[in-house]
């Protein structure tokens, strides 16, 4: 079976960076997308941003434009969601997941469509 871990929360306060690693084993890497998503207490899980098989398309929720940025290193099979200018709006549990093949940016934005997910880590934004 396959699986995704993410990694890198904590508590840091308005302004402050963060990056988010996902490792993820047991699938074939290479050709899936991988998705970040958060969940905020009493919300849905959101979509925040996603990145091609090969690194070449990125998406981001409106939210996240101009102050997250998504990688990937295939090599490694690790993703990550590098976190610029943090705000009190971003505290929630942030999950990264996986799909295969070359979805559409509606498949991309439904948590119910991935095939994996790491098991979340919390990042919280002090104001």
């Amino acid at each position: 079976l396959g699986s995704a871990a993410g990694a890198g929360g904590g508590l840091v306060q308005a302004g402050a960076s963060l990056r988010l690693s996902c490792a993820a084993s047991g699938f074939v890497f290479s050709n899936s997308y991988i998705n970040w998503f958060r969940q905020a207490p009493g919300k849905e899980r959101e979509f925040v941003a996603a990145i091609s098989s090969e690194g070449g398309i990125t998406y981001l929720a409106d939210s996240a434009k101009g102050r997250f940025s998504v990688f990937r290193d295939n090599a490694k099979k690790t993703g990550s969601l590098q976190m610029h200018t943090l705000k009190s709006e971003d505290t929630a549990v942030y999950y990264c997941a996986t799909i295969q093949g070359r979805p559409k940016l509606a498949t991309l934005q439904d948590p119910r469509n991935m095939d994996y997910w790491g098991k979340g880590t919390q990042v919280t934004v002090s104001s």
